[in-house]
């Protein structure tokens, strides 16, 4: 009797130890389920260089959606180099990213970087300007570039009857490849509008300066109005008109709506500046994400219309911050 009475306290034993067994690994197993869902998410951004405010502000409205959302943003600044980005790219997937909003230096030589994202699951977010591959991408989210171009041109045809005119591109960032193409459109047909001379001055006052003083100097180029393919490019050129003591009676476009171009609108010595709003690419992208990642459908394409900003209406807008 006493042996039946052992042999069942060791049942009720094992029994019990099997039992608490389940209980700890299925807690266990709901536990590491439960940290993984409360831990947050990386996040990954980077853009063609970080030597143009517009990329700041654009970065803090992303970052504050992230950061609200109690998840972690992380960036890099490849300097305007492609196989850089394509790098730090490779590098935040295996930091372990799980978006990565991309705004390409060059729109056909970021293809490895956008199949690496593919293979490694991570969706991708093609912000301001765009990739040429989209099927790589989830959505694109940029300003109406074509129509920024357009509303340059509009105003320079309402101010002067004809124009010799300098545009400073970048054939391989296609937000500023629509803008020119936008003003070109725009002035075809019009004899009395020539475009005397166009080249690539890479999106920086820097270089635009030395394009346009190349033009004046070394080249002899006469011009009257100029594209910049945005504001710092503009910026440039207006430097190197000032150096050489001939701004006099150029019409200045800039594309961004930038602080330093509003400030300079109201010295009259640049024209107009077409409206870009980084904060809301920034904002748009950030909740076009979480969208994705909560299985809702976004749009492939998201445009944010552009004005012109010039003088006469300088008063509407924000001089000293951006839009």
């Amino acid at each position: 009797m006493e042996k039946r009475i052992k042999n069942f306290k060791w049942l009720i034993t094992a029994a019990a130890a099997a039992v608490l067994a389940v209980i700890l690994a299925w807690g266990c197993l709901h536990f590491r389920q439960y940290e993984k869902e409360q831990s947050p998410r990386l996040f990954g951004a980077t853009y063609m260089t970080r030597n143009n405010p517009f990329f700041d502000v654009l970065h803090d409205a992303l970052n504050e959606v992230v950061e609200g959302n109690g998840d972690i943003l992380i960036s890099r600044d490849p300097q305007q180099d492609q196989k850089k980005q394509n790098a730090q790219i490779l590098e935040m997937i295996d930091e372990g990213i799980e978006v990565l909003f991309l705004n390409p230096v060059d729109w056909q030589e970021v293809k490895p970087a956008l199949e690496a994202c593919r293979r490694a699951g991570v969706p991708v977010f093609n912000i301001d300007t765009t990739v040429k591959d989209t099927e790589y991408v989830v959505s694109v989210i940029e300003t109406d570039n074509y129509q920024a171009g357009v509303v340059c041109a509009e105003d320079m045809m309402e101010r002067v009857p004809s124009a010799r005119i300098l545009i400073l591109d970048n054939p391989i960032q296609m937000s500023i490849t629509n803008r020119v193409q936008g003003f070109l459109d725009t002035i075809e047909g019009h004899d009395e509008y020539t475009v005397v001379h166009q080249e690539a001055a890479a999106g920086e006052l820097e270089v635009a300066a030395r394009v346009t003083t190349d033009t004046l100097i070394n080249q002899n180029i006469s011009f009257d109005a100029v594209l910049g393919g945005n504001d710092p490019s503009a910026l440039g050129a207006l430097a190197a008109l000032q150096q050489n003591h001939c701004e006099e009676g150029v019409l200045i476009y800039g594309i961004d709506g930038s602080p330093d171009f509003k400030a300079l609108l109201e010295t009259g010595y640049v024209t107009g500046t077409s409206l870009q709003s980084p904060k809301g690419i920034g904002q748009k992208a950030a909740e076009a994400a979480y969208q994705y990642l909560q299985g809702e459908e976004v749009d492939p394409y998201i445009s944010i219309p552009s004005v012109l900003i010039t003088k006469d209406n300088l008063s509407q807008y924000t001089i000293n911050g951006w839009q």
